[in-house]
């Protein structure tokens, strides 16, 4: 029996997490402060977003592709370094970023669109934005599933150029994927239209309780972080 042990990869992601947020909260208030000052701004919530994507995007994406590669069935791997070095070795370091501009692509609106709905339904759930775990819940999950839908298609083609799946690649394609362009032209001679939401359902399914929780975790975090600093402040 395999012992559990700590996965890096996860603890890699923690962190990352948690500065995607940190610098989501950071852009938010001064993006909103230079449109809307004194208000809530949807653009700047849209655009501290994005931003935040790009950059979490640069440091997880080659964690994406080892992470996918490893979970393909009859996957030859069995450790994270093995993957690394076969990578490496067979593919040079450009693959671990074969799919980076359709990542962009598709987490840049998905988070636009998650963030956006998040912050929407907040003011008409939780209007006084007090710390209100059912409205965080709520919103969490909603956001997740509208976003998820909205970006199935991108999805797909990103996952096939992660993994090289080569049940797609038969005779018909040769060489390996490359780009977004590439990647739907593929899964449309694959499967047509109805192919770019293949999984649909499963990625909605998958998104809207781990929204949920995220957000739920986060704004509990944030809520008593900033209780004990007034509690700090007022006894100084």
């Amino acid at each position: 029996m395999q012992s559990l042990q700590p996965d890096p990869a996860a603890r890699y992601r923690n962190v990352l997490e948690a500065l995607y947020f940190a610098c989501y909260e950071k852009l938010k208030k001064t993006l909103s402060d230079i449109i809307h000052p004194g208000g809530n701004s949807h653009i700047a919530n849209g655009a501290a977003g994005c931003v935040a994507t790009l950059l979490h995007d640069a440091a997880m994406n080659p964690a994406e592709v080892v992470k996918q590669r490893m979970q393909m069935y009859n996957s030859p791997y069995h450790r994270v370094t093995d993957c690394v070095r076969a990578v490496w070795q067979n593919e040079g370091a450009g693959a671990f970023y074969r799919s980076y501009t359709t990542q962009l692509a598709m987490n840049v609106p998905f988070q636009a669109i998650h963030f956006m709905t998040y912050e929407f339904l907040q003011e008409h759930f939780n209007p006084q934005r007090r710390y209100n775990p059912s409205s965080h819940v709520l919103s969490g999950a909603c956001a997740g599933a509208v976003a998820a839908a909205a970006t199935t298609p991108l999805d797909v083609c990103k996952t096939l150029l992660n993994t090289q799946e080569s049940l797609a690649l038969n005779s018909n394609f040769t060489g390996h994927i490359t780009g977004m362009a590439s990647a739907f032209r593929t899964v449309y001679q694959v499967g047509g239209v109805t192919a770019y939401f293949r999984g649909v359902q499963a990625r909605v399914i998958y998104q809207i309780p781990s929204t949920a929780i995220a957000w739920s975790v986060y704004e509990f975090f944030k809520y008593l972080i900033t209780k004990r600093q007034e509690e700090w402040r007022a006894g100084k």
